[in-house]
């Protein structure tokens, strides 16, 4: 994992919305990228978010003051106290929550964000609640004032769609004379909707160094991956023309072929459906899986490639190989990619 990376795709946020402070998500362990090491590389960064508040905590036992916002707020009252005892910052998406803070008597001034539901109906409140449920909690007295304000865009990485611009329009009728900072745009967000900037932006996946955008790459948008997802062969093997590889058959050889076979499979996170033709890189040289992707090995049409060797550095996606393209040829994204690597795999750092 390449901290510079990661370090650099902060600075584009920063570039690309100059107005606005920065809450890194690194949720889900980072995107899969490892939730420490990223905050550590990402300490420059106005705070961070994360969806529960068992990653809040794992960030403070590991010595970060940073503010830290909870996505998913907090789900009873154990939670909310632990919330205000480590200055953790919740959204603020239902009345369950609300009633939970008007009886609260813990530490005072508890930063906390209303969650309004602009479109993406998932959490929050309905415009047309936003005014009430932000009174109630100006009523709280253990509630800092004013709230934040966020709402969450559900297609944004489709730049002029009407969709966004219902949501931009919807969020600013419903906070309009509110006050509060308004936090609106992730990754996409940021990038194409400069409307949806405001006081707060939250990246999450262009942080990774992965594009937001089905039409644009990470490199076109000035972005680094941070993951190299990588592995060695452990043998070689010669196909005859008409014969199948792997479980299921699912390819054949249309000619004399020579088979590598990579110490990796969908034990370690790299998905059982990468088709045949999904890219990899051999020693630097482009390559091509074949056959169903196993549990603990993966098989590679290396004919094209008369030195490969055992031992062979195979990069599964990273600098060479763009997770993005690995993700269309699963059928998938790259989120899911990233998240899915296993615990077996050794994580190493550098960068730093």
């Amino acid at each position: 994992m390449d901290t510079a990376a990661l370090r650099h795709n902060l600075s584009r946020v920063r570039e690309l919305a100059p107005g606005s402070r920065v809450l890194a998500v690194i949720k889900a362990n980072a995107y899969g990228h490892g939730l420490l090491t990223v905050a550590e590389a990402l300490e420059a960064t106005d705070g961070f978010a994360v969806a529960r508040i068992e990653e809040a905590l794992a960030l403070r036992e590991a010595g970060s003051r940073a503010r830290i916002v909870l996505l998913e707020g907090f789900r009873d009252a154990k939670e909310l106290a632990a919330a205000a005892r480590h200055g953790f910052e919740p959204f603020i998406h239902q009345d369950g929550q609300i009633a939970l803070l008007e009886s609260f008597h813990g530490p005072q001034n508890l930063r906390v964000w209303l969650k309004i539901d602009t479109g993406m109906h998932r959490l929050g409140f309905a415009p047309g609640e936003a005014a009430s449920a932000a009174a109630r909690l100006a009523a709280c007295q253990s509630v800092a004032r004013p709230a934040g304000l966020a709402t969450h865009l559900a297609d944004a990485e489709h730049a002029g769609g009407e969709g966004t611009r219902a949501q931009l329009e919807a969020f600013a009728a419903a906070t309009a004379g509110l006050p509060g900072e308004r936090s609106i745009a992730n990754s996409a967000g940021l990038i194409a909707w400069p409307a949806a900037r405001g006081d707060w932006v939250r990246p999450g996946i262009m942080l990774y160094g992965i594009s937001p955008f089905p039409d644009r790459t990470a490199d076109a948008l000035g972005l680094l991956p941070a993951m190299s997802f990588e592995t060695r062969i452990i043998a070689l093997k010669d196909v005859a023309a008409g014969e199948r590889v792997g479980y299921g058959g699912t390819w054949t050889a249309t000619r004399a072929s020579r088979i590598a076979v990579a110490a990796v499979g969908y034990g370690d996170g790299y998905p059982r459906a990468a088709a045949n033709g999904t890219p990899v890189s051999v020693a630097g040289a482009a390559a091509a899986v074949v056959g169903r992707p196993s549990m603990d090995m993966l098989t590679i049409d290396v004919t094209g490639l008369p030195r490969a060797a055992v031992g062979d550095r195979v990069e599964l996606w990273g600098r060479e190989v763009p997770v993005e393209r690995v993700a269309a040829a699963c059928g998938t994204i790259a989120y899911e990619l990233t998240c899915r690597v296993g615990r077996r795999v050794a994580f190493s750092t550098r960068g730093a």
